[in-house]
Formats: C-alpha cells, structure tokens, sequence
C-alpha cells in the first residue's frame, strides 16, 4: 500500500467524505474530491464548526475561502512537513490580504485549543483545507517516519485533475454499491454533507437504482446489484478482526449487522472506537490490541451467544501482529 500511495502514486490520500483523510484509487480522484464541491447555496462538508472564528473575524465562509484559493495555489513550489506547520504557513499567506483589524483577530488565541497554541487564523485554515481538497490544491504527499507531508495536486500527480460530468452520480453508485440497501438519509449521513448537496448528488444518480423492501422500509440499491442480494454464496473468510474505523462499519444502517442498540453504542463511539469482531457479516464482539516493545497483545472480547475457535482467533491475532510489523504478545479471549 505504501508503495502505490508513495512511488507508484495509484493510490492518493485526501481530505474527502466527512473530511477524512481518505485513501482512493488516483483515477477517482474526481469521485472524491471535485464531486464533493459544494454548489451555490450548499455547506462546505467539515466547515460547520468554523462559525466561531468567522463571527470573531468579521467574515463569512466564502470570503475567507477566496483568500485561501488565492495563495495556496504556492504548494506547487514546496511540501510542507505535519499539519500544523501546514495551518501555520497557509495562515501566514493569507494574513498579509486582510485588513489591519481583521489580521489582529487573525492572531488571536484559537477559541477551538485550550492549550493556547493555536491561532485563530490557524483554525480556520484546518477549516477550510477541506474545501481546498475538494477543489483539488492539496493532497498528502510521502510520510517522513510518523508525520505526513502535503503538497498540491499537480505536484503530487504530475498533472491537474480530470473531472467527468458523471462523478456525482459515480460517488452516489459507489455508495449504494457497499451499502445498500439504504436511503438519502444514509448517503447523507456517511457523506457527512449539507442535506443539499446530499439530495442534489442522490438525484444525479437515481437512474441506476431502484426501490426495495426490506421488511416495511423503503431503501434503494443499485439496480445491477439486486440479484446478488438474491444468491448465497459461501464466505471465502468467515471471521474478521476490522479495525476501528475499517469501511465496512461505515454501514449508516447500523441494526443491518449489529443488532442491539447497547452493543452498537460499544462499536461506534465519538473518540476511542474499538475494533469489531466481524463473523459472517455480523458483528459479534470487539477487540483492542497494545503495543509493547516489538510485541503486540491482542484482546477479543466475544458477546454472549457467540464462540470463536482458539486457533482461528490465533490466526486472526497473528496477522494482525504481523501487519503492524511486531510478534504476537499475550493473546486473550473473554466472554
């Protein structure tokens, strides 16, 4: 993975859905970055919170926006080490485009870091560096050991991005395709979008799907995928260790593979998720591992009614040690 991340670059990461630091194939890159642009009249994804500095600041959204569009464009020329440094920098082009009020408040104490450290300036950078994703000005370059690097783009690529007029519709079909059955709701939710732009986006790609019934609910699927739904086929692997934030648990539809509200509150939580025990396509328990030296310890913890295998979750344990590079520590399985 790092090699086509880092040298061969198929893969790309940037800020995208929710405004995570998402990893997709370089071709898509119109899928996740310029189909989240948001259209006249729709929220950025990520910016709700930067209301706080805006007020403070005196301006809105759009206009801080058009100052950062206006100097970031220098990360052709250079990469810049960890994100803050990154908030640091681009802070400091836009300063000298403000007005002399505007630039004190620029530098005041973030309201965002009870630490004191950042500024306010700096906040709304981390704003709106999402944005500046979507429009395709800066991407994550190669890590140097346990800090990232950023540049833009075209530096990163080696050209601008391509955009089809279908790339909307594209993110809708590759939603529905992982996780439908499921509603405007759901896509709006793991898009963590404005419900505008999630209904405009939702209706691009409404010709390539269609209605279900899943018990007495209404939900879509995309109408190539129905007949799989209908054919059972055996798990190739029937047991899983998914990580905390592993795709398949961004599922909207949380009851689909996890059916208790209790458990559900354990598997996803707001900080600190851990790992899910994924056997059959249902989650039935939760796991954490800790680091020690060059071992790993690994702990599953099974929900009542479900059984793993000694040697099966071994080998899960083993993998998993090996992955991060390290040898299996203490290996323990409660119920």
């Amino acid at each position: 993975m790092r090699r086509q991340l880092e040298e061969e670059r198929t893969l790309l990461q940037a800020w995208s859905i929710r405004g995570v630091p998402l990893v997709f194939p370089t071709t898509e890159s119109d899928v996740f970055l310029t189909a989240l642009i948001a259209a006249e009249g729709e929220r950025w994804i990520y910016t709700n919170g930067a209301d706080l500095a805006l007020a403070e600041l005196g301006m809105d959204l759009e206009e801080v926006l058009a100052l950062v569009t206006a100097v970031i464009p220098r990360l052709d020329e250079v990469v810049i080490e960890s994100k803050n440094n990154l908030d640091a920098q681009v802070a400091g082009w836009v300063e000298p485009l403000l007005n002399e009020g505007q630039r004190v408040i620029w530098n005041h104490p973030s309201m965002y870091d009870a630490r004191g450290e950042q500024r306010l300036g700096q906040a709304l950078i981390s704003f709106l560096l999402r944005p500046c994703s979507c429009k395709a000005l800066v991407v994550f370059g190669k890590r140097n050991r346990d800090s990232p690097t950023f540049t833009s783009y075209r530096t990163w690529v080696g050209h601008d991005i391509e955009s089809r007029f279908d790339c909307g519709a594209l993110l809708v079909k590759k939603f529905l395709h992982c996780y439908g059955p499921a509603t405007r709701r759901h896509f709006n939710m793991w898009l963590g979008s404005s419900p505008a732009q999630a209904a405009r986006l939702w209706q691009e790609g409404e010709s390539e799907m269609e209605m279900v019934k899943v018990g007495s609910q209404t939900r879509f699927m995309l109408s190539e995928d129905v007949l799989s739904l209908t054919c059972s086929e055996d798990l190739v692997r029937k047991t899983h260790l998914l990580s905390a934030h592993d795709p398949y648990l961004g599922l909207q539809d949380r009851q689909t593979i996890c059916s208790e509200v209790r458990r559900q509150r354990v598997i996803w939580r707001t900080v600190a998720n851990p790992g899910a025990i994924l056997s059959d396509g249902e989650v039935v328990g939760f796991w954490k591992s800790k680091k020690r030296e060059d071992f790993v310890d690994v702990e599953l913890s099974l929900w009542d009614g479900h059984h793993l295998e000694h040697d099966t979750a071994e080998a899960l344990a083993l993998h998993h040690a090996g992955v991060r590079g390290c040898r299996l520590g203490e290996l323990s399985i409660t119920q």
